[in-house]
């Protein structure tokens, strides 16, 4: 009853600072009338004055062009759409024909289309396109001529490799979809186009590869992103919770990639790509747990490096999420595992802090964090002085106030670097390993060993889109241990390719 009256109470609480999504009502239709399709774009726009409205009189024809200054290339409109429509000659053709005569006929552009929805018109002049109307015709002439402000495809930060490409994706989703056309040049790449966010009207590009992908599987995708309901879409991390399972869990079945040769090669193997309109990141589903281990240079090297650097991963990802806890449950509970060389040093360490070695193990990451998340959002030119400030903090400084013991210093240091080895599990392992330091220091080894088995019983849990979350480990698929942790040689490799849609259940 409580909680039934804390929730009821909450929902109230949201209602009066939101509102309702709006519901789309009856389209407007494109009006004979000139005068009556430019008061509707103006009632609808307002007064911006990035929006462009130009009338023009051709013989005995009107028409008006409408464009967003900023949004379209305007070498193109004028060259191939408006020299070409000022010099043309309309006068044996009727005004309800106008419209296709000067769009299939006169204009030079090949990117066009015809509508008679005005809220249509309106979505697509906001995204670049001219808009063209004509006195007496019923249907509107949808130019694409844009030209965004955009930025040049650089090497992604996050994503460095050592011999694949330098090139990343960029937030114009036309480059993006030009690099991957660049690398499969065969029609069995296809891409279809949703529109998510009842505001913000962005697209979101579904790529696959017909051959391969799983059917079932891609229309459950689609449905998914067509009934997301969300206001405004900035980036794809908005669709994550939407292409996610539903079952809760602190790993996740979607994964992110910045780079278009991680995407080609994921959509070989039948998964599912898509790029949002406005975001370098290209999200991928189903998403495996072993793949975060993987990189695109364990496939350029020799297989027996590939499969080292995979295992040297798998044990920084443990040494991340267990060492401070293990730390703490063995110098609070199994002082006996420590051996006796270091056990007089590292009791003489913690005898001189202030804290309990839990609390002190939990005060000192938090600082690490916090020093993290500063160097991560401060400008470039004062994120030095964060790490250095950081170091000092942390390091000696700390040490010699005698605020924590120099072993602890050591441990925070190989779980910072330990977890940056597999940087997209980092969310995970960031809250991880606060809750296994809490666990250890007060169940010890046995309360670890027991969440652990927690963990793993919640991801083995998550199938997302049918594809169990652990596979090919659990359950077992034997045919994929070929590019589980060992790397088979691409001569192996190469004669079969992977699909994804082979590990269901």
């Amino acid at each position: 009853m409580v909680i039934f009256m804390k929730n009821n109470w909450f929902q109230k609480k949201v209602e009066e600072i939101t509102m309702d999504e709006k519901e789309s009502g009856q389209k407007t239709t494109v009006n004979t009338d000139l005068d009556f399709n430019v008061r509707y774009f103006k009632s609808q726009l307002g007064g911006s004055f990035d929006i462009k409205y130009r009338n023009c009189t051709v013989g005995d024809k009107n028409f008006v062009f409408v464009m967003v200054d900023g949004m379209c290339d305007s070498l193109l409109i004028t060259e191939q759409i408006m020299n070409p429509i000022i010099n043309a000659d309309f006068s044996n053709v009727e005004n309800k024909n106008i419209v296709y005569d000067a769009a299939d006929r006169v204009s030079a552009s090949i990117d066009k289309s015809i509508t008679n929805d005005l809220d249509k018109a309106i979505a697509e002049l906001i995204s670049g396109n001219l808009v063209m109307f004509a006195d007496g015709s019923q249907f509107a002439v949808l130019f694409g001529v844009q030209k965004f402000p955009k930025r040049t495809p650089l090497e992604p930060n996050t994503e460095m490799q050592e011999r694949g490409s330098r090139e990343g994706f960029v937030e114009s989703f036309k480059d993006n979809i030009t690099m991957l056309r660049r690398r499969v040049r065969s029609p069995v790449f296809k891409i279809e186009t949703v529109e998510v966010g009842t505001t913000s009207k962005t697209r979101a590009c579904v790529c696959y590869m017909s051959d391969r992908v799983n059917e079932k599987t891609l229309q459950k995708v689609i449905d998914n992103l067509k009934n997301a309901k969300i206001d405004t879409v900035l980036g794809s991390g908005y669709l994550q919770s939407f292409l996610d399972t539903p079952h809760p869990s602190i790993f996740s079945g979607v994964g992110f990639t910045e780079r278009p040769d991680v995407v080609t090669a994921k959509m070989a193997e039948g998964k599912i790509c898509i790029i949002v309109d406005g975001t370098p990141n290209a999200i991928i589903v189903p998403y495996l747990f072993i793949e975060h281990f993987h990189s695109l240079d364990d496939y350029l090297k020799r297989p027996y490096y590939a499969t080292f650097i995979r295992l040297l991963k798998i044990a920084s990802f443990l040494v991340s999420v267990f060492l401070p806890g293990l730390y703490v449950a063995v110098c609070t509970f199994h002082q006996e595992i420590i051996p006796e060389s270091m056990i007089f040093g590292i009791t003489g360490q913690e005898s001189r802090t202030p804290f309990p070695i839990m609390l002190e193990a939990i005060f000192i990451h938090l600082v690490y964090e916090i020093v993290r998340e500063a160097g991560l959002r401060m400008p470039k030119t004062v994120g030095h002085a964060i790490s250095i400030v950081g170091a000092l903090v942390i390091g000696e400084s700390a040490v010699t106030a005698g605020i924590v013991s120099a072993p602890m210093i050591i441990v925070v240091g190989l779980t910072a670097v330990s977890s940056f080895v597999v940087s997209t599990l980092y969310e995970p392992v960031a809250v991880l390993r606060f809750a296994f330091i809490i666990i250890g220091g007060l169940s010890g080894l046995y309360g670890i060993m027991l969440s652990f088995a927690v963990v793993l019983i919640n991801a083995s849990a998550i199938n997302p889109y049918g594809v169990p979350f652990t596979s090919p480990m659990s359950p077992t698929k034997l045919g994929a241990w070929r590019d589980f942790i060992l790397r088979s040689d691409w001569r192996k490799m190469g004669k079969r390719q992977m699909l994804i849609d082979k590990m269901e259940k």
